[in-house]
């Protein structure tokens, strides 16, 4: 039973987490040449702004869930796929950069003797870089509408693609009972184990050139 301390560390870390993987999306498309993100207001941190109810609380309570997505008109783009996949990519290395900064953030903490205080917030970061690492990894799964699944079109002719899209609700409902059924987790978690053990020996790495430690 989880009890009021998780959930008054997970809520505002899941806050922060999604709030800059969706934020991201918007930036770079409107560095591609969409304005339309930034017309409909989620070209900003404020979590109400991308914030999708009912998917935030399965993300507290089941371990997934999912935000508003973000609006993206391909049409400004170049190159639409590639403009669509750099748009996609965004969101999870957003999250993977503000996961490693927070457990390296952890890492120089703990290696500087803390007290009550500062554990409190090396704690909060821990939590924080996993969330966000483990979204980013989840995300890059190469289904729709995961952000993969766009990653994964640019290097497929149209035909696939609309054969995607012609069976999408069923792709997601797939999806749905996959991570309810923990078909995923093996490979989420692995990937999020390898980033967040580069994060920390990283951290170590920058403690020992500081002189932190006991």
């Amino acid at each position: 039973m989880k009890d009021l301390q998780y959930y008054l560390t997970v809520i505002p870390a899941a806050l922060i987490a999604i709030s800059i993987h969706e934020m991201s999306h918007a930036w770079a498309a409107w560095l591609l040449g969409d304005r339309t993100a930034q017309d409909q207001g989620r070209l900003n941190l404020n979590p109400l702004s991308h914030i999708d109810p009912l998917g935030f609380l399965c993300m507290i309570f089941f371990g997934f869930g999912w935000a508003k997505p973000v609006p993206v008109n391909p049409y400004y783009f170049k190159n639409r796929k590639v403009g669509m996949a750099v748009t996609a990519f965004a969101g999870p290395l957003s999250n993977f950069i503000l996961g490693f900064a927070s457990i390296i953030a952890y890492v120089l903490i703990i290696f500087s003797q803390p007290g009550n205080m500062m554990m409190a917030l090396g704690q909060f970061l821990m939590v924080l870089g996993s969330l966000s690492i483990g979204l980013g990894v989840f995300n890059l799964l190469p289904i729709p509408p995961l952000d993969g699944s766009k990653i994964l079109f640019m290097f497929l002719p149209n035909r696939a693609i609309s054969w995607f899209y012609q069976y999408d609700g069923y792709i997601r409902l797939i999806l749905l009972l996959g991570l309810w059924f923990g078909a995923f987790d093996s490979w989420i978690g692995a990937g999020q184990s390898v980033i967040l053990d580069v994060a920390i020996n990283a951290g170590i790495r920058l403690a020992g050139i500081l002189g932190l430690g006991w």
